[in-house]
């Protein structure tokens, strides 16, 4: 059962007793209600069945006294299902705040039993409030520094191999007219006389909660500025531009987006540093392409090495030439592999280089050529190639 169901059930009702009914009451009705709407005794009545699943729910809460004042609390607390602050406008729903289950989520992490849930949101001091005053912190702590984004472009073979590229930035920092302070040269902020320094004002109800929201004098800072910096205008911070070494990891993509930790705007209070992430573009190189963690290269043979076979050479990207063997009767097209000649990979390893032959076509022949073509023709004798085409129509 989750905890809305606590909530927005009134088990005292579903079971016709009064909220102060005693155990033996609630343990007669029980009784009356479940064996006059029990499956056995109402066979194909589906409306039977769930009255008696929803007494038996309210039997087990209000039959076990932990569980019982557990729930008459989370009622006398949450009402019919909203999030009430006692005595704040006449103790009805709070406007614009977090919803009943929005507040069970966030206090116990899920449809815990409302033990958990007051253990989580009264600092473990359960589900009793004792009629002390307790405070629902909407306090942040220290702030963290805002991420920031920037593109770099790398040539094809860097991004293979990997590279240290200079980066400039540009990003929120401290004010170095002022330090961070936020008060002009010379004068320095006082404390906020309202939150006494702590940023943080406490607003009681007369309930049990009291709200701590940012101050609203010094905005959270905990100070106040009489005489603000005239180049950050008071706020302690100003932009700032600086140029660092970034490196771009060996086998990034085109477009890939990489996340340097910490390495963003800084922070305030305290806070960490934001996040730093790079876009990385690739140029394109003039004969080698990537598929995945291999490179492609295109190698154009002549009729006579792929009709009789042969042994070429091909280049690699950043080691030498390798010779490849290209059997007799190589087809247009055919692609083969050469072991470890590709992209580094994450585990250290590296892809393969595909090649791909291309047959190359004369684009003008000689009489002789023509002559000895016409008579290789004549003594293979294959015929026309595309008679099965037309077998198959």
């Amino acid at each position: 059962m989750s905890t809305k169901d606590w909530i927005e059930k009134d088990f005292y009702k579903v079971l016709g007793v009064s909220k102060d009914a005693k155990p033996e009451e609630i343990k007669k009705a029980y009784r009356k209600l479940a064996r006059d709407n029990h499956p056995d005794q109402n066979p194909g009545n589906p409306a039977a069945e769930q009255r008696f699943k929803d007494v038996s729910e309210a039997n087990d809460v209000l039959s076990n006294p932990e569980k019982r004042k557990e729930y008459d609390e989370a009622r006398r607390l949450f009402g019919g299902g909203g999030f009430r602050f006692p005595g704040a406008n006449g103790g009805g729903r709070t406007s614009g705040g977090p919803s009943m289950e929005d507040l069970f989520r966030n206090a116990s992490g899920g449809d815990a039993g409302l033990g958990d849930l007051f253990g989580g949101l009264f600092g473990g001091q359960g589900g009793g409030a004792g009629g002390r005053t307790q405070r629902y912190s909407t306090q942040r702590g220290p702030r963290r520094g805002s991420d920031v984004e920037g593109e770099v472009t790398v040539d094809f073979s860097d991004s293979i191999n990997g590279v240290t590229v200079p980066m400039q930035m540009v990003s929120d920092a401290a004010c170095d007219a002022c330090h961070g302070t936020g008060a002009k040269a010379g004068t320095v902020p006082r404390v906020c006389p309202t939150c006494e320094g702590s940023g943080m004002q406490t607003s009681a109800s007369g309930g049990v909660f009291a709200v701590t929201e940012p101050c609203r004098d010094c905005r959270g800072r905990g100070m106040v500025v009489d005489d603000p910096c005239p180049v950050c205008h008071g706020s302690g911070r100003a932009r700032s531009t600086r140029t660092m070494q970034v490196r771009i990891p060996a086998g990034v993509t085109d477009g890939q987006r990489i996340r340097l930790k910490g390495k963003g705007g800084a922070g305030e209070n305290g806070g960490a540093a934001g996040d730093l992430y790079v876009v990385v573009h690739v140029n394109p190189h003039a004969i080698f392409g990537r598929k995945g963690d291999n490179l492609t290269l295109t190698a154009p043979v002549t009729f006579n090495e792929a009709a009789l076979g042969a042994e070429i050479e091909v280049p690699t990207l950043d080691s030498g030439p390798v010779k490849l063997r290209v059997p007799q009767g190589t087809p247009n097209g055919r692609t083969f592999r050469v072991r470890g000649k590709g992209v580094t990979k994450r585990d250290g390893g590296k892809g393969d280089l595909l090649v791909t032959v291309e047959v190359v076509v004369p684009q003008s022949l000689t009489e002789q050529a023509r002559e000895a073509l016409t008579s290789y023709g004549e003594a293979v004798g294959v015929g026309n190639p595309r008679a099965k085409l037309f077998a198959r129509t």
